[in-house]
């Protein structure tokens, strides 16, 4: 009968982006995530807007991003950004949540664990439940995680690369390898400093990386011009770079991502790997879109690799699946 005072939340809490799914109503927000704030540390814009603000800054606006590498680095910002999502997709000012699904890293420790659970909390929800990111993208992309059957997920996100293998409702092995998207970003923008001289922003270098980036040589390399300040004289220039730059840069990170596969493979128990050869990897988060990173793990471990549809949105899908089920999941939150 009150059900309509209230709102049901999934959140897909990430490094580089927040998703929300609402109950009865699927994904309903996805905003980057970042907080801008004044000199004295009251909130300036969230998400989209905040993005828009990063690296162009004054002295009295700074733009904080309070998840490094998948757990919360900054409580009180967190705290900030989630009321702050959570009030852009409110029914009215007097709805309040009731529950909450939040997806952590399955690597994340106990008091990683309760400053998740705080920050939800002391942002309106009145039930949290927590759930391991590589379940939730499990389900997201229709897997039956209650089966006595193994399946091996990747998920590549924004702050951690989460590898793991999925039994009977739990987590038979997992690594959470503290590297992903945002460490891409960052080998690119070293390599431009280090080969031309040239130094980069944080956005610059993730659309370099969208549009060049590969993990192994492209049938048709390509190329852009990428602008930013010159490091010997200090003046604005544009340098031209390749598709082969990009993959020199980002070679050390994609293959400790290989690598990290490799070793998870080599702890899983025989049963598990049969399973595993017959059903093979499946890739999710947004590292999945770079270009034949797939190709590769194929190649180094002769296993099949699909990419799942709609990587990007694989976890919170099955973060509002378990919502919508909480019953049913049960066995699933951690």
């Amino acid at each position: 009968m009150f059900d309509w005072l209230y709102s049901d939340i999934a959140i897909d809490l990430g490094t580089a982006n927040t998703l929300i799914y609402e109950r009865g109503k699927g994904i309903i927000l996805n905003e980057p995530s970042i907080v801008a704030l004044d000199q004295f540390g009251g909130v300036v814009a969230i998400g989209q807007e905040a993005r828009l603000m990063h690296e162009k800054t004054h002295k009295n606006i700074r733009t904080v991003r309070p998840l490094r590498d998948g757990v919360i680095a900054d409580f009180e910002v967190a705290e900030h950004m989630i009321r702050g999502m959570i009030k852009k997709v409110k029914k009215s000012w007097f709805t309040s949540t009731r529950k909450m699904v939040v997806c952590v890293p399955s690597g994340i420790t106990e008091v990683e664990k309760r400053a998740v659970r705080d920050s939800a909390e002391r942002a309106g929800a009145k039930q949290v439940f927590l759930v391991d990111e590589p379940m939730a993208a499990a389900i997201g992309i229709g897997l039956d995680v209650h089966e006595p059957v193994g399946n091996m997920i990747v998920d590549i996100g924004g702050g951690t690369t989460e590898i793991a293998v999925i039994a009977l409702s739990g987590i038979v092995y997992s690594q959470s390898v503290r590297l992903g998207g945002d460490e891409f970003n960052e080998d690119i923008i070293n390599y431009f400093r280090r080969n031309h001289n040239l130094l980069i922003g944080e956005r610059t270098a993730e659309e370099v990386k969208c549009l060049l980036g590969s993990a192994t040589p492209l049938e048709e390399e390509i190329e852009m011009g990428t602008k930013g300040r010159d490091l010997i004289n200090g003046v604005p220039r544009t340098r031209t770079v390749t598709s082969r730059d990009v993959r020199e840069a980002l070679s050390e990170s994609v293959n400790t991502v290989v690598e990290s596969i490799t070793k998870s493979l080599e702890q899983t128990p025989p049963e598990l790997s049969a399973d595993i050869l017959d059903r093979g990897i499946m890739l999710t988060g947004g590292g999945a879109l770079l270009r034949n990173l797939d190709k590769l793990i194929m190649e180094t471990t002769d296993l099949p690799v699909h990419i799942a549809e709609d990587p990007l949105t694989a976890v919170v899908r099955g973060t509002g699946a378990i919502l919508e089920e909480l019953d049913y999941f049960k066995s699933v939150l951690t």
